[in-house]
């Protein structure tokens, strides 16, 4: 059968590698949503939910949807060996249920609020020594200056990294989820940074074992619940999970809310006059272009939805860029609406649901909320060039690699 076109005969098609398409995946995803709700792409044998209800539905089943396989179509990144550098991302239960009992001690809401002081002088420092180099007018990137340095700063706070580590950290970080035009895995250099930073981290460790302190890899070391303990091998994969999905993903948030903010110039104005706006001004980008597009799933039964059967064993991907702007939950899903009711905002998928709820979720969202709080106290415009940032691509990553901008200091 030959594929669904519209009306001037465009073939529907979602492939995740192909940067011309995600530079803008919203108006395919609507396709999809309309017309081939779950949709099989042929040449990669993927299969793709993007409506709410049935990416909801498959976050909330109990049997069906596994984790085992990982969360990312990328061949090097899909098999039973996951978990290795996804942790319990990659698990189902009860492996899932045990490892996410052991480190959530270290994320409950006390916990996370802990930190605010912490992320406050972080932020602090690199906002003032930012206005203090261009300030007068001088352009700068946001992404290298502010967002990519908070994030990683926090998590190594938590974790323990040392300071003098942090830039190599972070630039390894980003070429283990980085990935070029066409290339349906990881490439070479982010095999190596793999390579790399499972050698710091286990030597890490093993630091921590023999010199424990009050961060949290010490704390993980010595927790105990019903007698039973995270292994070396854990702690490693957890440490790699807090890296990539604790660092990348808030500092695409931050890029993202910023970038489209400025492209509306009476949005921003209003926002940089009121700061109670913040809090919506994340979660509206969060629904309107959230970090994490993409999850997989590995089917361990057939699955029928709308007439058509994904069979056992395939891999299925669920939208959280699709669902987040589907019309039936949420009306006008392409307008940037710092109107939108609260109850709407509630509904996005942007942290997944269910028991592979983000655990980090809370955190991210307070480290946004202070960065652009004192963003605003600081600057009472940004211009952003949009015509000259970059897109960071990744196979389920969603942000930038470079926002140039300029601010005028209040």
């Amino acid at each position: 059968m030959s594929p669904p076109t519209t009306s001037v005969g465009t073939p529907l098609s979602f492939d995740p590698w192909d940067h011309a398409l995600m530079d803008d995946p919203y108006p395919t995803y609507a396709r999809l949503r309309a017309e081939q709700p779950l949709y099989h792409n042929a040449e990669h044998d993927f299969w793709m939910l993007t409506r709410h209800a049935d990416i909801a539905a498959a976050l909330l089943a109990d049997e069906g949807f596994s984790n085992a396989m990982g969360v990312s179509l990328d061949k090097s990144a899909w098999g039973p060996h996951a978990s290795t550098v996804m942790s319990f991302l990659a698990m189902d239960p009860p492996r899932h249920k045990r490892l996410r009992a052991l480190v959530s001690r270290g994320f409950t809401p006390r916990k996370v609020n802990q930190l605010e002081s912490g992320i406050q002088a972080l932020t602090d420092r690199y906002l003032d020594d930012v206005i203090a180099r261009f300030g007068a007018g001088q352009e700068f990137d946001w992404i290298s200056e502010f967002a990519g340095k908070l994030p990683m700063d926090v998590i190594s706070e938590i974790i323990g990294v040392p300071e003098a580590d942090r830039v190599e950290v972070r630039r390894l970080a980003d070429l283990l989820v980085q990935r070029e035009d066409g290339l349906h895995d990881v490439p070479p250099a982010g095999i190596e940074a793999s390579l790399m930073l499972l050698e710091y981290y286990t030597e890490f460790v093993r630091l921590r074992q023999r010199h424990p302190t009050e961060d949290l890899t010490s704390a993980l070391l010595s927790t105990e619940v019903e007698g039973d303990r995270m292994s070396e091998e854990e702690i490693i994969a957890f440490l790699f999970l807090m890296v990539v999905a604790g660092n990348e993903t808030t500092t695409k948030l931050l890029g993202n809310t910023v970038y489209h903010l400025t492209s509306r110039p009476a949005l921003s104005n209003r926002v940089f006059a009121d700061v109670s706006l913040i809090p919506i001004w994340i979660e509206e980008t969060l629904r309107y272009d959230n970090s994490t597009q993409l999850v997989a799933r590995h089917l361990t039964q057939d699955f029928t939805l709308h007439s058509v059967t994904a069979p056992a064993g395939a891999k299925l991907l669920l939208s959280y860029g699709a669902a987040n702007r589907d019309e039936s939950v949420f009306p006008n899903p392409d307008n940037y609406d710092l109107e939108r009711p609260r109850q709407q905002l509630g509904r996005i998928m942007s942290f997944g649901a269910g028991r592979h709820f983000c655990l980090g979720s809370s955190l991210a969202k307070l480290e946004a909320r202070v960065a652009l709080a004192e963003l605003i106290r600081r600057v009472r415009r940004v211009e952003v060039d949009h015509g000259r940032c970059v897109r960071f691509y990744s196979s389920n990553v969603r942000g930038f690699e470079h926002v140039p901008m300029t601010v005028e200091v209040r």
